[in-house]
């Protein structure tokens, strides 16, 4: 358990990030599950719709070090692909 007076303010530091990335991440997460939902059901309409609100959510985890850049590119990319294979 921390024991100096700095220790102690990391803690309460770590613990405020640790809540604000797991509720970023989550609403990350969301945002890429109503786009695959809507790839999946096959509206197309309703899947650019998502990728939209979805692409600067995703680029923004990935700026803000909840995840790597790369892998969030990658995110888009394999999102943006399958929205545009919608017939």
């Amino acid at each position: 358990m921390a024991n100096t007076k700095s220790a102690k303010k990391m803690v309460r530091k770590i613990e405020r990030r640790t809540e604000r990335n797991r509720d970023q991440r989550s609403r990350m997460r969301t945002f890429i599950r109503r786009v695959e939902e809507a790839v999946v059901a096959g509206d197309k309409g309703e899947a650019v719709e998502a990728l939209r609100i979805a692409q600067p959510a995703i680029a923004r985890a990935g700026q803000k070090g909840l995840m790597h850049k790369r892998t969030a590119s990658r995110k888009v990319s394999r999102l943006a692909k399958s929205v545009s294979a919608i017939v």
